[in-house]
């Protein structure tokens, strides 16, 4: 594996610079909502318990490789919130924060005694994202919400894989990730509210469910229109043919969108099946809908002829969008990813380098960048407690009331 090797910037200031971030939520979608912050120069304080956040140990191997990548460009603040110093330290982190970011189980910040409004009747500019399995309001707010029950409950699962086997949950954290890009711009969009509209703070609600639920397209309309649940068709698509996965003779597998008429059209003459052009059973995209099975055995049997490569070849050759289905062996070595940069190496304690996504989305004028690595708990705490006022006499003081570590 070859990839273009970068190093942390202690100086790199994105367009976010000047925006401090105070993260107090666990896991995946809080921590991928601030990396996208930090990524573009937002300073974000992880406050964790003193026992780090579980994310750390979100992994299969003795090195955090989750933590490590969406931990990245961040502070890292120990903090016990069940003390009251704990929480004297949050409210003063607040007072000049431009965002907070958490996600208890809806009641639980206001029990903690940082209620929204009476944190922002001390900050107005204060922005306050909430995530949350199902929303801060409804019948299941007070429910545990974690992505793999959203991935259930969104309608995701019942659409995904085959018919004739069990609903099919995504083998990673969906719902989470979707839920944390989501909060992400919801957040771009309240500072610009904020700074450039002469606004103030506000509440942003983020549930993991509703994204994933809108991805879904016009589910709910299709269904009033038909009274009918649409079944899951596997890699076929219910809305245009032919598309799916094929495997080749080589036994691999390639992936096929024909969903526009004219390309249906190119890949039936190019297969030698120009009967099929006119013929009323294949000639709209309704119509093949309806005869799919029969499409794709059509298609797939011409694909299973030839190898990827001359797959890959061919198709491209006739115009018709195809592409290999790669695992990550092959996505490492692919000239596409190395030139694109979409990995790149960055310093590593542990793995000396190590092989990270690259700031996503690209911005031609103002781009991310990589300042720091991810940090060990409280790696930052004289930094930040500094800041406040405390000497070493006091971060000692701290530490024997178990107030950081």
């Amino acid at each position: 594996m070859d990839f273009h090797k970068k190093d942390f910037d202690p100086n790199f200031k994105g367009i976010l610079d000047g925006i401090r971030v105070i993260d107090v939520s666990r896991l995946v979608a809080g921590n991928a909502l601030t990396k996208m912050l930090a990524d573009f120069g937002a300073e974000v304080i992880k406050i964790e318990p003193l026992t780090g956040d579980p994310f750390r140990n979100w992994h299969a191997s003795a090195v955090p490789l989750h933590w490590k990548e969406y931990c990245r460009n961040k502070k890292s603040l120990s903090l016990n919130l069940r003390t009251d110093e704990g929480k004297e330290i949050l409210h003063r982190l607040l007072e000049d924060a431009d965002c907070f970011v958490e996600n208890f189980r809806p009641g639980r910040l206001e029990e903690f005694g940082f209620a929204p409004d009476k944190i922002m009747a001390k900050n107005e500019k204060l922005i306050v994202v909430r995530l949350s399995g199902y929303g801060q309001t409804g019948p299941y707010r007070e429910y545990g919400g974690f992505g793999t029950l959203v991935e259930a409950m969104s309608g995701f699962a019942s659409r995904n894989g085959f018919a004739d086997r069990e609903p099919v949950l995504p083998p990673l954290a969906m719902a989470d990730m979707i839920a944390g890009i989501t909060g992400a711009m919801a957040t771009s969009m309240a500072l610009y509210q904020r700074d450039f509209k002469g606004g103030k703070g506000q509440v942003i609600d983020v549930s993991l469910l509703e994204p994933l639920y809108m991805i879904l397209g016009p589910e709910a309309a299709r269904y009033k229109m038909s009274g009918t649940v649409r079944q899951r068709s596997g890699s076929s698509s219910q809305t245009s043919c032919p598309r799916g996965v094929y495997e080749t003779k080589d036994g691999k597998w390639v992936s096929m969108s024909a969903s526009i008429q004219t390309m249906a059209h190119r890949l039936f003459r190019a297969i030698g099946r120009e009967d099929m052009v006119d013929d009323p059973r294949y000639h709209t995209n309704a119509d093949r809908i309806q005869r799919r099975e029969e499409v794709d055995g059509i298609v797939g049997g011409f694909i299973k002829q030839k190898t990827l490569d001359e797959n890959l070849a061919f198709f491209r050759k006739n115009q018709i969008t195809v592409g290999p289905v790669f695992d990550i062996s092959q996505i490492v070595e692919d000239e596409h990813f190395k030139e694109r940069e979409i990995i790149v190496d960055l310093p590593d304690d542990d793995l000396e380098h190590m092989p990270m996504h690259n700031v996503v989305p690209r911005l031609s004028e103002t781009p991310g960048g990589f300042k720091r690595p991810a940090p060990a708990i409280g790696e930052h705490n004289a930094e930040i407690l500094g800041e406040l006022g405390y000497d070493e006499a006091g971060l000692d003081k701290l530490r024997e009331n178990n107030v950081i570590i």
